[in-house]
């Protein structure tokens, strides 16, 4: 679930391998829930994850109370789509994309509602603004800040005037690196991309899974 595509010379395997090669192995390899959750879980323990990072997104985005006027969600960095036809079976439109080809092929094979594209958190384009649109445990994948920052910015111009934009990172002061595929950002390198776009930060809620450090990021439009 990541949009990360530069070589990481220091990274597993040869010289040439990348980021993008280390996530489409990741979901050919892994179970539908290992491949976007976290791998030192086992199957019992990322069905807790999952469950308890969807409530916390329904506790954050809802369900629709009228089927008239539904949300218009957008998942950026999908993965196989599990949030994605989570919160299209609560009734919202939902447009998801990730880089991994095999993470959309099998996301499309599942169906269940959602629009799965192929693109990276820089290059989505859409015709229309978004009430939601969010971004689970892509964004501390991509280790360019460059990078990071070009796909940042690219979701913030995606959100509609009291939108909000939900990522999640962790909530420290400075950069934590974690692996070879994590670099968690400080809360202020987040506000310094998005305030100058309009968006101010509401509130940050954890997780509160077991030693997890990471949780929602919620930014909404006020201009």
């Amino acid at each position: 679930m990541t949009d990360a595509t530069r070589t990481r010379p220091d990274g597993p395997g040869t010289p040439g391998h990348t980021v993008r090669t280390y996530w489409d192995t990741r979901h050919r390899e892994r179970d539908d829930l290992a491949s976007g959750g976290h791998i030192g879980l086992d199957r019992p323990g990322n069905e807790i994850f999952y469950a308890v990072r969807l409530g916390q997104l329904l506790t954050l985005i809802g369900d629709v109370s009228s089927p008239a006027a539904p949300l218009f969600v957008l998942d950026a960095g999908c993965g196989k789509g599990h949030f994605a036809r989570a919160l299209a079976r609560c009734g919202h439109h939902v447009d998801a994309f990730d880089t991994s080809e095999e993470a959309i092929g099998r996301a499309r094979a599942e169906g269940g509602g959602p629009r799965y594209a192929f693109a990276a958190l820089d290059e989505w384009r859409s015709p229309w603004l978004y009430d939601v649109v969010l971004s689970v445990d892509v964004l501390f994948h991509v280790l360019e800040d460059a990078e990071w920052a070009a796909g940042l910015r690219n979701l913030a111009s995606l959100v509609r005037i009291t939108g909000r934009l939900i990522v999640t990172d962790e909530n420290t002061d400075e950069p934590v690196p974690r692996g070879d595929y994590i670099l968690h950002r400080p809360l202020a390198a987040y506000r310094r991309e998005l305030e100058p776009l309009g968006l101010s930060h509401s509130l940050f809620r954890p997780y509160g899974f077991r030693e997890n450090r990471v949780g929602f990021h919620v930014f909404t439009r006020t201009s």
